[in-house]
């Protein structure tokens, strides 16, 4: 452990109007009264303020993972085809001929419920950014967005503004925006998720790396000048809401995608040059842990000079400089001598650009700053730097507090009455596939701009993945393209029920619309969204989610290559839904591969794939339409039977038997069939797979996993079955396409005109 040093003579002094530090001022910056002691511990002495801003971000659930380290150790990170595991800006993976793809998931959930607008566009910048860091060149993102119930007051402003960010910022800076997912739950009401997700493609024996190495080799600063905005969002986004948190706008970035743009081709540039050891983006926290992350990771210590810092703002204090969290901005080391290079190329990309400060041996986080300089003011005063902040590395970063907080499983949910199952099932489809959380994301795509740069194959809504063509080129040889699968999952109602078997249903579902579309899975990255970790009940479902989560990407070969957690995700003590989202990046061995989900030729065989449904209505949609609440016993999965069906589908694709594949998620085989027969308006005349006991309408409307719905040529039928055989998947024909109704035999008989009109309109009530 890192030892306390007395105070010396050249400690740091209070700066010129900085507020008094202590006990108190250290519980607004959000430290308890054990973590201000710590600080005492590691410095020897009061910390000036400086110090204890940087303390108190760094220390952040948000910077720190203080709560889920200790759990995040049990997922799975190895592979023979990872080459870049978590701990780094991003994760990677191996697509051959020396590729990689490179990629990860972040929250702003906080942000964007007070901002909406900004802290969506900010979040979409900030995932960008961990992906070019890397040396990749981003090629596509998606989003997994949350919001309150569609009737709450505040609803309709929040998804306009989300998409409105995310959309504005993607589509400047020229990134496809290529699918998401959207659900609507009063959970939300009072706290919405943003998670955004971005893939780049790098060469894998080109990657960058935050770190900084080298005694004595330049840091410096590239990108957008430093102002006031967001100042402490990293300890805003570690504390749950209240009545007060929208007075907490100063704490939101403001993104500028255009100066992103010329960051990200100036860094391309730069890391072409060959001239940097490490480089990392300021992203939560700023100046601040991109340059204690940096220094951690080498073993080695920083000294920056506040006096050369960039900035937008006059009066800038070193707090306010070492916590900001203005967006567009990186940390880079460069090779001693080299600098000039670096500077030349920010020149050339019209970004500022300074040298701000040096690697050293000391193993210390050291800033310096002049009382009084400003070099906005005309002419500004002499600089006489002094000492504002002297910390060990190891204190705010590896020797940061890490809990292992209690767990408590929480009581039995009261016994309530389950939903009817005497309905129409002709009216519970009308309502179900044109509600909120079934509905028609068109309006959401729309603003999108989803095929810049040439490479989507399958838009949103096409396929239960999005597809994209890569390009990876390297000089002097031809361009190779890749085809990359894409997809984002989690239902928060499953893992409210059972946290392992939620999460592990999320990893299987996504893995699974990644099969659907003729792709292997080859890694995951995740945003781990819940409550506050001080209550057990919380961290009894996180602890169980993780397990969840790690026996799935065991079982389906999908190892954790990065990854978010967002905790403290409640307004006035109530938590959202546990949402544990994951993102797979899955890759097709050849185009011809791909496999979409609409039925697409009249006189095509339908079958079902997997085990029929039990009549399972445990945190349905129908469920929940039906009682107003989240109920029923969990559906669960099995991993095994996943694994077997999701193999089957690959080996499909790839002897190219199939024309559509559809798995049976949200909604049940009832929103599965209707979905299909959406995408070029074909109808299909189908019976319910074989089983017994449960009443028709459960089994048209549960969401047991591990089903899939197929169709195909006629004479395709051998070879499809002979194929399921071979992995062990029941296989049944149920019908045909055909027609302008979808028919479920004795259950089910819509236009599929009518469908359409209503799945269209889902988002209407709340949008316009």
């Amino acid at each position: 452990m890192t030892s306390p040093r007395d105070t010396l003579p050249g400690a740091p002094i209070p700066f010129p109007g900085e507020p008094d530090v202590g006990r108190e001022t250290a519980r607004e910056m959000g430290l308890t009264d054990a973590e201000w002691e710590r600080v005492g511990f590691f410095l020897g002495r009061e910390p000036t303020y400086a110090e204890l801003g940087v303390f108190s971000v760094m220390w952040s659930e948000h910077c720190s993972y203080k709560s889920s380290r200790v759990h995040l150790a049990r997922l799975p990170t190895e592979g023979p085809q990872v080459v870049q595991g978590p701990g780094e800006n991003a994760g990677a993976v191996d697509i051959g001929d020396g590729f990689c793809a490179v990629f990860k998931m972040e929250s702003h959930n906080h942000p964007s419920y007070i901002e909406p607008y900004q802290g969506a566009a900010t979040g979409v910048g900030g995932i960008l950014r961990d992906v070019f860091t890397m040396g990749a060149r981003p090629v596509a993102s998606l989003n997994s967005l949350r919001f309150g119930r569609p009737d709450h007051e505040r609803t309709p402003y929040l998804v306009r503004g989300v998409v409105k960010g995310i959309g504005d910022y993607g589509n400047c800076i020229g990134v496809p925006t290529v699918g998401g997912e959207v659900q609507f739950d009063a959970s939300y009401d009072g706290n919405i998720l943003v998670n955004a997700f971005t893939v780049g493609i790098a060469s894998t024996d080109a990657l960058f790396f935050g770190t900084a190495e080298g005694v004595g080799n330049p840091v410096l600063y590239v990108g957008a000048r430093t102002g006031r905005d967001g100042i402490h969002g990293a300890t805003m986004a570690s504390a749950e809401f209240d009545d007060a948190s929208e007075r907490k706008l100063p704490t939101v970035q403001v993104g500028d995608p255009f100066m992103e743009k010329l960051l990200l081709e100036a860094c391309l540039e730069i890391f072409a040059a060959d001239v940097l050891v490490g480089v990392q983006d300021m992203g939560a926290a700023g100046l601040t842990s991109s340059s204690v992350e940096m220094a951690a990771r080498a073993g080695r210590g920083l000294e920056l000079d506040l006096d050369a810092i960039p900035r937008r703002a006059r009066g800038l204090t070193p707090y306010e400089m070492l916590l900001s969290e203005s967006q567009e901005r990186m940390l880079m080391v460069a090779r001693a001598g080299e600098e000039e290079k670096v500077l030349a190329i920010c020149a050339k990309w019209d970004l500022e650009a300074a040298v701000v400060g040096r690697v050293t041996d000391s193993g210390r986080f050291v800033c310096k700053a002049t009382p009084g300089y400003d070099p906005l003011v005309d002419p500004p005063s002499a600089r006489a730097p002094q000492l504002v902040v002297d910390i060990p590395v190891g204190a705010l970063a590896d020797e940061a507090p890490k809990y292992d907080r209690p767990q408590a499983e929480p009581p039995a949910a009261p016994v309530t009455p389950a939903p009817s199952l005497e309905l129409d099932p002709n009216e519970a489809l009308r309502a179900l596939i044109g509600s909120p959380n079934l509905g028609s994301r068109q309006w959401i795509w729309r603003q999108y701009d989803h095929v810049v740069r040439d490479g989507t194959v399958f838009r949103p809504g096409e396929a239960d993945a999005a597809v994209v063509r890569v390009f990876c080129e390297r000089d002097g040889e031809p361009a190779r393209e890749k085809f990359l699968a894409l997809s984002v999952d989690v239902n928060g109602r499953h893992v409210l029920l059972d946290p392992f078997q939620g999460a592990a249903m999320a990893v299987a579902e996504c893995a699974r619309n990644v099969a659907c579309t003729g792709a292997k899975p080859l890694g995951l990255t995740d945003c781990l969204n819940f409550g506050s970790p001080e209550k057990p009940e919380t961290m009894w479902r996180f602890a169980r989610a993780i397990d969840g989560l790690a026996a799935a990407c065991r079982a389906l070969d999908v190892p954790v290559v990065s990854g978010n957690v967002s905790l403290y995700n409640e307004t006035d003590g109530a938590p959202i839904l546990p949402t544990p989202t994951v993102a797979i990046v899955g890759q097709l061995e050849d185009p011809s591969h791909r496999v979409g989900m609409s039925f697409v030729r009249a006189g095509d065989l339908v079958a079902h794939l997997g085990a029929p449904s039990r009549g399972a209505l445990g945190g349905s949609e129908y469920w929940v339409w039906q009682t107003g609440y989240v109920g029923g016993a969990p559906v669960g999965i099995d991993l095994d039977a996943e694994v077997a069906l999701s193999r089957a589908l690959l080996a499909l694709a790839r002897e190219r038997r199939l024309a559509s594949a559809h798995d049976v998620s949200d909604g049940g085989l009832a929103v599965c069939l209707a979905e299909k027969c959406l995408g070029k308006g074909l109808g299909c005349r189908v019976h319910l797979p074989s089983g017994e006991g449960a009443p028709a309408l459960a089994r048209l409307f549960a969401e047991e996993p591990t089903r899939a719905v197929v169709s195909f040529a006629p004479e395709a039928r051998d070879g499809v079955a002979a194929i399921c055989a071979a992995h062990g998947v029941p296989f049944e024909v149920i019908g045909e396409v055909g027609g302008s109704e979808l028919v479920v035999d004795g259950a089910v008989a819509i236009a599929v005109g009518e469908l359409a009109a209503r799945h269209h309109a889902a988002l209407a009530p709340i949008v316009g």
